[in-house]
């Protein structure tokens, strides 16, 4: 299994590699990657064999970890931070794959103020300070549209570098100059109470339609830090469509995470890399 791979060149001080055939069969498999420019998976190859030598994969319920999976995850899982510090994964190493949905226990309070202790199924879990957990099965959905595992829960890891996740990440003035966490917060919020209030306006009755509909899953809703985490896995996966619906929020995610991936059709045959928005301004 590829998680003693990893142990056995850890151990040797040898940097890991990525076999051709697998990463070609990666790339293949997940169209947001394969429309990106030669440039941008060179990098994200790279990005991605150093993550592999710093993590440790592993499974429950005796699912057979291969190459092709840990490669998969990491690739997805660099794609965040392909223009951003490889630091903002620092601190935890642990990535535990599912069969598929699992259970997770959390403490919710009602609206009389009780509090009750729940089990929830879940698709992925990222552990401030911990493990990122995935379902492998939802981490190869790939028929939806605006849906990815991967990148929600890694961007929640970006989100808690700075402590609790709240849907403002780090931001960073030697990349990102005038978007400040207020100039961020100016675009971010809005969106957000206007997205909530579209998910509390919808009638029970025209729920399921809406639910299938939206380009962002109306969990988003729940907190910011999962509307930042929806929005992330629309803007990496489905940047056209987003682009189209949240113009201001592209704008603002291309500028966090200093990629245009909207722009990048077409690019796989040496042409240049697609230039970065302009700075969000401060008010």
């Amino acid at each position: 299994m590829f998680k003693t791979l990893l142990t056995r060149l850890r151990r040797a001080h040898t940097r890991p590699t990525i076999d051709d055939a697998v990463w070609d069969e990666v790339v293949g498999a997940l169209p947001f990657l394969a429309r990106r420019s030669t440039a941008d998976l060179d990098k994200l190859r790279a990005l991605a064999t150093d993550f592999l030598g710093s993590k440790r994969f592993s499974t429950a319920h005796d699912l057979p970890l291969t190459d092709a999976m840990c490669v998969s995850v990491a690739a997805q899982a660099c794609l965040p931070i392909l223009n951003l510090p490889s630091a903002l994964y620092r601190g935890w190493t642990g990535i535990v794959l599912y069969p598929g949905e699992f259970l997770i226990r959390k403490t919710v309070q009602d609206e009389a103020g009780v509090v009750h202790d729940i089990a929830q199924e879940a698709s992925g879990e990222a552990w401030e300070g911990g493990p990122v957990v995935l379902s492998w099965q939802d981490v190869q959905a790939s028929d939806v549209l605006a849906y990815n595992v991967v990148i929600h829960e890694f961007v929640h890891k970006i989100d808690m570098e700075g402590g609790e996740a709240d849907g403002v990440p780090p931001m960073l003035r030697r990349l990102h100059g005038e978007l400040t966490p207020e100039a961020w917060c100016d675009v971010f919020d809005p969106a957000y109470e206007a997205f909530c209030h579209d998910v509390s306006d919808v009638p029970d009755t025209h729920w399921d339609a809406f639910a299938t509909s939206s380009l962002l899953d109306p969990y988003a809703a729940e907190h910011e830090s999962e509307f930042f985490a929806v929005c992330a896995e629309a803007f990496f996966v489905a940047p056209d469509a987003f682009r189209d619906a949240y113009p201001a929020l592209y704008t603002l995610f291309s500028r966090y995470f200093l990629q245009d991936p909207a722009a990048t059709a077409g690019t796989r045959d040496g042409m240049p890399n697609t230039a970065v928005p302009a700075p969000v301004a401060s008010p």
